[in-house]
């Protein structure tokens, strides 16, 4: 008979991972959570020491692990390391995409290339690690994709606009890439943390920075990794706090067209903001579908599938 701890460490057993940016902070939690639920680990990060320290961590607590240093935006690289991955254990089920760097400067001060070099990493990163695990996934007709989101993609933060731009882009891509890997049984989901690292030292006071051990954020993963894990979810997790964040849409108002239009378009600004009765939209189509139904229309349009 085996107990609860036997149980939960069985939730994962079988799978492999791939978590990057997991040489310290979040992505090392996260490393050493998915081993302790079962899973063989391949761990990342740009420091090949860093990478084999947290591998090591879980090959000594018994688990399997494997280390490779590489930058997530080396497409060359970031095939060798699935392409390792693939001759250690034979498939990839689990990818979390947590490789992240910070450029802070408000956008008047911020030059283009601390912009891009954010957008390169966070959202590019994610689209190559991904990209190179996709076909596997789809073949194995089970995978579990996890993109780091954060609050300040999702709502704002001063400072960040390079960050945040990549960040709320990354859901953007969490919802095409879950409606296209639903019939391999590939889930694409986002996770938005707050976590004390290297990278929020000097954002969050020490009393804060005490309360949010990454650890109260990775407890989160499994729910967005398990067999019957849902898709194209957001949860906000931190300090041991769970939440579920929705891109939703208002029922609107159907306003026409004409001179005036404009006009009532700003008279009843409050009307079409109203979110009694919003939406979560399942599919992109369905704000055309709406409208086009408002508008009294009875036309139809074809999607591209596939």
């Amino acid at each position: 008979m085996t107990t609860g701890a036997e149980e939960v460490a069985m939730k994962l057993g079988g799978r492999v991972a791939i978590v990057t940016g997991a040489g310290s902070g979040l992505g090392r939690s996260h490393a050493l959570t998915l081993a302790r639920l079962g899973a063989k680990v391949a761990v990342n990060d740009v420091s090949l020491a860093s990478a084999e320290c947290v591998a090591d961590e879980i090959r000594q607590a018994g688990g399997e692990a494997i280390g490779f240093d590489t930058s997530v935006t080396n497409e060359a690289r970031v095939g060798d390391m699935i392409a390792r991955t693939m001759e250690t254990w034979g498939r990839v089920d689990i990818l979390i995409n947590n490789a992240g760097i910070l450029r802070d400067r408000s956008f008047a001060k911020m030059t283009m290339a601390e912009f891009r070099e954010v957008i390169d990493v966070h959202l590019m990163g994610s689209a190559i690690c991904t990209k190179a695990v996709w076909e596997i996934m789809r073949e194995q007709r089970f995978g579990r994709v996890v993109m780091t989101t954060s609050s300040s993609g999702l709502y704002g933060s001063f400072g960040q606009a390079n960050y945040g731009a990549a960040k709320m882009a990354l859901v953007g891509l969490m919802q095409t890439l879950a409606i296209e890997g639903e019939k391999y049984g590939i889930k694409v989901n986002c996770i938005a943390p707050t976590a004390a690292t290297a990278m929020t030292q000097g954002i969050l006071s020490d009393d804060a920075l005490a309360r949010f051990s990454p650890e109260l954020v990775s407890s989160g993963l499994l729910a967005l990794v398990s067999e019957d894990a849902p898709t194209r979810s957001i949860l906000c997790a931190g300090a041991g706090h769970f939440a579920r964040s929705n891109v939703t849409l208002t029922q609107g108002l159907h306003i026409g067209g004409g001179e005036q239009a404009a006009e009532r378009v700003v008279t009843n600004w409050e009307r079409i903001g109203d979110r009694v009765d919003e939406l979560v939209p399942g599919y992109g189509v369905m704000q055309l579908e709406r409208e086009l139904a408002s508008a009294g229309g009875t036309g139809s349009m074809r999607t591209a599938r596939g």
